[in-house]
């Protein structure tokens, strides 16, 4: 046997127990890490608040129903000739956008939920457009047929939104907590919250929206759209005959270079353009014809304040009125001088209104009263008020020996409101500005108040606010035979520096559909008690 020699066993040895003992070291070593990161008394370990989980469950599903109608949330459906795409979004205004690529957007107040419905218009089919177009009577009966595609697309939609919802609710939660009960309980809730915005909005919904469009985009495209006054009161009285003359008149507007009959005004509406404080903003002359030959207008109104200062200096800025396209009727506002009024009464086509005289133009008879006031300076005398009043107080009686003469008003101007609210009960309709925002009310003896915005933008003064004001102006519509206001379109413009453009289709309530007529009120006349009032517009 051969002997090995004690050194060389004492080496070995040396060399393999720390290897022998390796893992009793490394267990030890763990041990220890883990004593000395666990909480000393388990029981007392912090957990994590109940509303901290509710609220990031809630945000999970959120998101994860969002990512999902993002996804797959959409359905593909033909509506009459045109080819769409019908997406639901989240909004907190909810509605309805149709969007008519590249003429711009029409939004509708249809219902109120956390969901916004969007209809894209992506094409209009060339061969359903040209069997239109071959077979006219086939419009007859295309309001049933667009009733049905929206109601199947709807129907899709609704279907691939709950599955949608749920599935990237679920996915997201899985990813998230890794746990399919969690999971599934973020599923469940998206399904609820889609089903609770449906409720809401099917309990909301408003057929009668289609009414009063919102546009937004080229302007160009809004009367086409809107279609005539005449046919606002005595036709749109049923949602699926709004629906269908929407698609038809989208459908003219596509195919532009086919026989299908182009937009014509109904030649029985007056169009009176009504504008207001211009201080000296050039650019609302080229924005006034624009909207002269776009709208088909039949007289301009201006309720004052067309210069910033009233100087001899500034009335060459007044020439281009004159080439307008359309009959001009004027009242004096406090920054508009005596001899601003006298430079207008020598331009071509402008009739001025004060001191109660009345003009027949275009078919409507205006009585007008200039602002007692003159303050360049943007000041306010002592009495202002009270001699707004009593201008007021002279127009309302000039109207009454109108009317007691068998002439009677059909539209009072004056441009502070202070004024025109003097008129109340004496004529149908009374027009103003000075405010520089638009507003609409029937004072309590049924006669309306219109006021009009800047159509100049408030001029100089808009550069003065944080954000520019905008441009307004409005078309009023009025029946020939009534001369009574049938509709009114407020139309706004982006201020300086903006490109925006919205048009917004308004009628009074008792021309909306299923209206009865309320009877007229008057206030008693001091000078002519006897005298009847006009009837409420």
């Amino acid at each position: 046997m051969v002997r090995v020699p004690a050194a060389a066993l004492h080496a070995l040895a040396e060399v393999m127990n720390p290897i022998r003992t390796a893992p009793r070291a490394l267990t030890r070593r763990y041990r220890a890490r883990r004593d000395r990161h666990a909480p000393a008394t388990p029981e007392l370990a912090a957990r994590p608040r109940p509303w901290i989980r509710a609220g990031g469950l809630v945000a999970v599903v959120l998101l994860g129903a969002w990512l999902g109608l993002l996804v797959v949330g959409n359905v593909r459906a033909p509506v009459g000739p045109m080819d769409t795409t019908m997406t639901l979004r989240p909004s907190l205004a909810g509605g309805t956008k149709i969007n008519v690529s590249p003429l711009g957007a029409l939004r509708l107040d249809s219902h109120v939920a956390p969901v916004r419905l969007d209809v894209n218009v992506d094409q209009l089919d060339p061969d359903r457009a040209q069997a239109l177009v071959d077979h006219p009577e086939r419009l007859s009966g295309l309001q049933d047929e667009v009733a049905r595609d929206v109601e199947h697309g709807t129907l899709d939609l609704a279907v691939r939104s709950c599955v949608a919802v749920v599935t990237g609710a679920t996915a997201l939660g899985l990813a998230v907590y890794r746990r399919p009960r969690r999971a599934l309980a973020a599923g469940g809730l998206a399904l609820t919250l889609l089903v609770a915005s449906g409720g809401t909005a099917y309990a909301t919904w408003n057929p009668d929206s289609v009414l009063e469009p919102k546009f937004s985009g080229l302007l160009s495209s809004a009367p086409s759209l809107v279609g005539n006054a005449r046919s606002i009161v005595t036709e749109f009285d049923v949602y699926q005959k709004e629906l269908a003359r929407l698609v038809t008149n989208v459908t003219k507007l596509y195919d532009v270079t086919s026989t299908l009959p182009a937009y014509q005004p109904d030649p029985t509406t007056i169009r009176v353009l009504h504008v207001s404080d211009i201080h000296l903003n050039p650019a609302s002359w080229k924005i006034i014809a624009s909207l002269v030959t776009q709208y088909k207008v039949n007289v301009i109104v201006d309720s004052g304040d067309t210069m910033d200062h009233g100087t001899a200096a500034e009335n060459g800025f007044l020439d281009p009125i004159e080439d307008l396209g359309a009959p001009y009727v004027w009242v004096r506002g406090n920054h508009d001088s005596r001899g601003t009024q006298e430079y207008l009464k020598h331009l071509k086509n402008v009739h001025v209104l004060d001191d109660g005289h009345a003009r027949n133009v275009a078919g409507l008879r205006f009585a007008g009263m200039g602002d007692p006031q003159y303050t360049p300076d943007r000041s306010e005398a002592d009495g202002a008020e009270a001699s707004q009043e009593l201008a007021g107080a002279r127009l309302a009686s000039a109207l009454r020996d109108q009317s007691a003469a068998g002439t009677p008003v059909d539209v009072a101007v004056a441009h502070e409101p202070s004024a025109a609210r003097e008129v109340d009960g004496d004529v149908p309709l009374v027009l103003a500005g000075h405010l520089h925002h638009e507003d609409m009310k029937v004072m309590k003896y049924g006669t309306r108040l219109r006021v009009e915005g800047s159509t100049g933008g408030s001029g100089l003064r808009a550069v003065e606010g944080k954000y520019p004001d905008p441009i307004q102006a409005s078309i009023l519509y009025f029946d020939r035979d009534s001369r009574r206001l049938q509709a009114w379109d407020e139309i706004e413009l982006g201020g300086l520096g903006l490109t925006t453009a919205e048009v917004s289709r308004h009628l009074p309530k008792e021309n909306q559909p299923g209206a009865t007529p309320s009877p007229s009120t008057s206030r008693p006349s001091p000078t002519a008690p006897d005298s009847p009032a006009p009837s409420t517009p």
